[in-house]
């Protein structure tokens, strides 16, 4: 199935336990907007790059459309259907007033320069500039983009319509952006591991163990809150290669190390790991933290850990989904345990409106009150309807943003 076929199939399923009529199902699941634009700039040999941008708006009933921007070769319109649909239901997850949108290039960052990166990013602003905004659509960072591309992004805009610092988040925290932004999404995964070993009586972080696929932005945070808790992160793995010791890793030196030499392989005293072999350990908790679909129905029956913390979006196909629950392992679902992200780029947002800088502790207390809020809602909804989380989480997702759109008229 495609992404968004995928996310649709978690869709149904809730909306079956619903008993939601065909006519809303259709209603819900079908985008507000898909935009595909031409990017062509000169690069920096005179030579033209035309290269492909997609922003899809799937959903504004409860507020402006929020989702981020990709620059990867894998970009294209499904993928982006399948992002920003999640984004709508991850909103709604959390109760933040925002609806769902995602896109990008379908382009190779590495290819390109500095001053390529810039020009590209400000000319897709170009094409886009009219249907986002602080009350429209309001873009965050995700694969392969940053504090500085948002930094760019929000200047170009605002040549265009004024001072405009609410149109992205994300932002170097010295030109608008907000404390604690960028180890939002990576808190807010621990946050909810925490609420689900306190709530099903299993206990804390400290002393079990993790593996982690991915180390960028999501996966290194995860792995520096694990560690700072006690957790043992027995293997880790990204793009380039993995490493692995049953001793636990030293945390704090493979950052230094991934931030030198831009992987996690080679760090000295542990042994190589692919990442196929990563997603089957026999740990605790398995952290996929890198790009969708890792987790398939040809690995979901070796998945030796009884805890996956979906950190990345949709890591999980639908068919491994299945395998994984008739198996009894727990997936807390990216919908909910990856929305620290979106939560924290909420009370960007919020500054930014404000013009008003909040305190990091605040930040992150409202944070864990959003994720432990959130859990406690899912958590009734596993007993009382008997379903998956993740399935609690679209029942949740649906009936709020159902709501939203019949009270203000169809």
């Amino acid at each position: 199935m495609s992404g968004f076929d995928d996310v649709n199939y978690h869709f149904r399923k809730a909306a079956r336990v619903m008993d939601l009529s065909p006519h809303v199902e259709r209603m819900l699941v079908t985008p507000f907007r898909e935009v595909k634009v031409d990017v062509s700039i000169t690069l920096d040999n005179g030579e033209l790059g035309t290269f492909i941008g997609y922003r899809v708006q799937h959903d504004k009933s409860r507020g402006p459309m929020k989702g981020g921007l990709r620059y990867h070769p894998t970009v294209d319109l499904d993928e982006a259907l399948g992002l920003a649909s999640l984004m709508t239901w991850k909103t709604a997850v959390v109760n933040l007033p925002f609806g769902g949108a995602k896109g990008g290039i379908a382009v190779d960052p590495d290819t390109l320069s500095p001053r390529e990166l810039e020009r590209l990013t400000r000319c897709f602003v170009q094409q886009i500039h009219d249907i986002i905004g602080p009350q429209t659509d309001i873009p965050a960072p995700d694969v392969n983009t940053n504090a500085q591309v948002m930094a760019w992004i929000m200047d170009e805009y605002s040549k265009i319509h004024g001072f405009s610092p609410a149109v992205v988040t994300g932002k170097p925290v010295d030109l608008f952006g907000s404390k604690g932004r960028e180890e939002a999404t990576g808190r807010g995964a621990v946050f909810a591991l925490e609420e689900h070993l306190r709530g099903a009586g299993l206990g804390e972080v400290r002393g079990r163990t993790f593996a982690v696929q991915g180390f960028g932005n999501v996966g290194s945070w995860v792995a520096r809150f694990l560690h700072e808790r006690g957790g043992k992160v027995v293997a880790v793995a990204d793009a380039r290669g993995g490493v692995a010791n049953p001793e636990g890793l030293d945390i704090p030196r493979l950052v230094e190390h991934a931030k030198r030499t831009r992987t996690v392989a080679g760090f000295p005293g542990c042994d190589a790991i692919t990442n196929e072999d990563l997603l089957v350990l026999g740990v605790d908790v398995l952290v996929p933290a890198a790009l969708g679909a890792v987790i398939t129905d040809a690995n979901a029956r070796d998945v030796r850990a009884r805890i996956v913390l979906e950190a990345a979006n949709a890591p999980t196909t639908p068919k491994a989904d299945e395998i994984l629950a008739q198996r009894g392992v727990t997936v807390l679902p990216d919908i909910y345990v990856n929305a620290g992200g979106v939560t924290v780029s909420y009370f960007e947002w919020a500054q930014n409106i404000q013009q008003f800088m909040w305190e990091e502790d605040k930040i992150t207390a409202e944070l864990q009150r959003h994720m432990r809020e959130a859990y406690a809602t899912l958590a009734r909804l596993v007993r009382e309807r008997s379903v998956s989380f993740r399935t609690a989480a679209f029942i949740l997702a649906i009936g709020r943003v159902g709501r939203a759109t019949v009270l203000r008229g169809v």
